[in-house]
Formats: structure tokens, C-alpha cells, sequence
């Protein structure tokens, strides 16, 4: 069994609500494992900790929260020899679905008592690493308000969602996609190393984490009839055979946007610019899974 880190971020989802270190207590401890539990602290800590943790020498470090944890470990651990592992405890686990984490907690333990060893590409949006998605536009600007709206969940966000898309106008936007240019309006622009934003809401289903590619997802507008199509696409998989959507598979980018446009990476939101660079790294991370 691999020397394993739990990083815990105490404030993800059910986590508040479970004794989480006294459940891997049970499952790690009864094999007699050698591991440790640290928590953090504040936002950013998770990075520090899990670079901390392959400097002690674990070969896994798991991240036991939602996307945002995941995506805070994978960046501590790039570089380093250790590999990312997830209990997802988090409000869409879009990473932990892709790569079929099982989403109970005793099932997550026991996967990762006995792990395979794999890699993953990362991609990167303007020096900001994302493992899972990253995007510019309606997302964007749906994880800002989500961020602000005091409660996390399914519920929250549908309802984030609708109130939002009565008020979001798309930027026009020239976009070089490994040297294929567009000139057109963005409503939703996003980048996709995995194949779903989380929920099983598949943005990009034929996203592969090992193809060296990035999936690129392009919606210039938004009308009732073709949110409609969108919606139901995502959640059966098959956006991309309702034409409802424009893709390009590329492993770099850019992105000018005639007005101050929002982007995210795993759902975090991180701000508003008008130029963008994306690039894929090839099998950047190792993954326990």
C-alpha cells in the first residue's frame, strides 16, 4: 500500500457534516496503513500542503473536498512525483466522475487502499493550471454568482443558473485555435481536459485525459429554443449531435475579446480579461485512481 496524504477541506460539501477523519481512521487504519490527515486553513492551503506532502515523501496525496480541492492539489503536486488521489466531497466531483471515482466515501477508501497508477494532461488558462474544465463566457459567469449566492448544491446552481441567463449578453471574440481563426460572439467558450463540468452535466463528451488535445466547446448564442437543446444534451451526453454546439479538438489557443470577459478554471472564478492563452501539458500529473 502507497504512503498516503489526505488533504481535508473541512468546509466541502457533506464534509461539515461527516467525521471524516475518523471514517478514514476506520478504513485505513483497520489495513494498517501508513498515511496522514492534514486540513487546511484558508483558501490556497491545500496547494502549500500537498507540495509539502511529496516533499515528505507520500506517494499519493488525496484531495478530500469538491473540484476546487482537486484543483488546488493538482497544482501542488505538478512537478513532483506524487500522484493525485479524490474522495469526492464536493457539489459536482466533475474530475472524480470522469475518471469513475466512486462517489461514497467507503468505496473511495478502498480504491484507494490498493490504486492503479495512471497520468493525465493539464491544461493551463492564462498561467492558471485546470484539470477538469475551464472556460470563458455564461460559465464563467454563472461560478461567480454561484460563488456569492451563500448556499452550495444542485438547487443553488439551477437557480443561479436561470436568473442569470435572462440577464447575460455574449462578447465578440477573435479566437485562434491552434491556427484555425473565428471571428465570432461567445456566449460559452470552454476548454475541456475531462469530459463534464461536474453533475454528470457533460459539456465536452468526448473529452479524453490522455489524447494530448483539448476539447474545445464554442456557443455564440443562446436563444430559448437552442438552451433548451443544450441542456438536454449535456445531461444525455450528446451535445455534440445537437449541432447546437461548435467543437475543436486542439492542444493551444487564444483569445481576444472586444469587452472584459469572465473566465473560470474548475469552476472557480477568476476574474474578467480581454486576452486569453490556452495550452494543453501531456500526462503532466500521475493520478491514483
Amino acid at each position: 500500500m502507497p504512503k498516503t496524504c489526505f488533504i481535508l477541506n473541512p468546509a466541502a460539501g457533506p464534509s461539515r457534516r461527516l467525521d471524516l477523519p475518523g471514517l478514514i481512521a476506520r478504513h485505513f487504519g483497520a489495513l494498517e496503513a501508513d498515511y496522514e490527515i492534514r486540513l487546511t486553513q484558508f483558501a490556497g492551503h491545500a496547494v502549500e500542503l500537498a507540495r509539502q506532502a511529496a516533499a515528505d515523501g507520500f506517494r499519493v496525496v488525496v484531495a478530500v473536498g469538491g473540484d476546487g480541492t482537486v484543483n488546488e492539489v493538482g497544482r501542488g503536486l505538478l512537478g513532483t512525483d506524487a500522484a493525485l488521489g479524490i474522495v469526492p466531497q464536493g457539489s459536482g466531483n466533475g474530475l472524480a466522475r470522469h475518471l469513475h471515482v466512486p462517489l461514497a466515501l467507503p468505496a473511495a477508501l478502498r480504491r484507494l487502499a490498493r490504486p492503479s497508477f495512471s497520468r493525465m494532461d493539464v491544461g493551463v488558462l492564462n498561467g492558471h493550471p485546470f484539470f477538469c474544465t475551464a472556460g470563458l463566457g455564461f460559465d464563467a459567469h454563472v461560478s461567480r454568482h454561484f460563488a456569492e449566492a451563500g448556499s452550495r448544491g444542485v438547487s443553488t446552481y439551477l437557480r443561479v443558473t436561470l436568473r442569470e441567463y435572462r440577464r447575460y449578453r455574449p462578447v465578440a471574440v477573435r479566437a485562434d485555435l491552434n491556427g484555425q481563426v473565428l471571428e465570432t460572439d461567445c456566449y460559452v467558450l470552454a476548454f475541456a481536459n475531462a469530459s463534464q463540468y461536474g453533475n454528470n452535466a457533460y459539456i465536452a463528451p468526448r473529452a479524453d485525459l490522455r489524447d494530448g488535445l483539448l476539447d474545445v466547446c464554442l456557443i455564440d448564442a443562446l436563444p430559448l429554443g437552442r438552451a433548451l437543446r443544450v441542456s438536454l444534451g449535456m445531461a444525455l451526453g450528446n451535445l455534440p449531435q445537437t449541432r447546437a454546439a461548435e467543437y475543436f479538438q486542439v492542444p493551444r489557443g487564444s483569445v481576444v475579446a472586444r469587452a472584459p470577459l469572465g473566465f473560470h478554471v474548475d469552476g472557480d472564478y477568476l476574474g474578467d480579461a480581454t486576452e486569453f492563452a490556452v495550452e494543453l501539458l501531456p500526462l503532466a500529473l500521475a493520478v491514483a485512481v
